[in-house]
């Protein structure tokens, strides 16, 4: 197998997904990966350009990067790309005034924006919050719209806990779909326009930028997923 630097020559740029690579989480805040945290000091120590790309939508930015930083990693919140701080730049953007299905966690990346008398949804992993009620609300602001708009923050069907597995947003996201006959938008992983944004972020290009998904340590091995880093991206895993 070809030396680690070898497997990386011309790329600029680290693109590092976090949930189910970095650590899993839980009720406990989750545990790293072993490996991990090595391996992202072995980066940083590198001449890339590294960033952490998360569909996590029940923390703050703030919040996820000081659980990292407490179980060990090097990393700062201006290295992260996360789908609430991007909604909510396309809200002000956009001028949406959201009704909101999101987990407690996150609601605070939403403090600026207005969210009197909604002219869109937004849907993240609320959890507990995806009660009947929450989403039959959300149902009615979509159907009293003449141009219903649903943004969602990520698609994930599931994801992986200390706990095991824990149903993800897509599942919700689907239910308003079908219900309302419409198709959301999604702000996340596996949108073209977030590793985009991601790419910006980090001043590179998709052909220069490798990305690292699924699995410990710093062995390079090839995974070929649906939707590449809006570009060509490389595709690899942590192994």
């Amino acid at each position: 197998m070809a030396a680690w630097g070898e497997r990386l020559a011309g790329v600029r740029g680290v693109l590092l997904d976090i949930s189910g690579v970095l650590y899993d989480g839980g009720e406990d805040g989750g545990t790293p990966i072993p490996g991990s945290v090595e391996a992202v000091a072995r980066l940083k120590l590198s001449k890339l350009k590294v960033r952490f790309c998360t569909n996590d939508s029940q923390k703050s930015r703030r919040d996820l990067v000081g659980l990292l930083q407490r179980q060990g990693f090097d990393i700062s919140e201006g290295e992260v790309t996360s789908p609430a701080p991007a909604t909510s730049l396309i809200l002000k953007e956009r001028g949406l005034r959201p009704h909101l299905l999101i987990h407690d966690g996150v609601r605070s990346e939403f403090d600026q924006i207005d969210t009197s008398n909604p002219n869109c949804v937004v849907i993240a992993d609320a959890g507990e919050g995806f009660s009947y009620q929450n989403m039959n609300e959300a149902f009615r602001v979509l159907m009293d719209l003449e141009k219903p708009v649903l943004i969602s923050l990520g698609k994930g069907r599931y994801y992986k806990e200390t706990s095991g597995l824990m149903l993800d947003v897509g599942a919700y996201m689907k239910a308003l779909e079908y219900a309302c006959g419409i198709e959301a938008e999604v702000v996340g992983k596996p949108s073209p326009e977030y590793f985009q944004l991601a790419l910006k972020e980090m001043g590179v290009e998709a052909h220069e930028t490798q990305r690292m998904g699924q699995s410990p340590m710093l062995r390079l091995t090839e995974i070929a997923p649906k939707r590449p880093c809006g570009g060509a991206c490389r595709q690899e895993h942590l192994s």
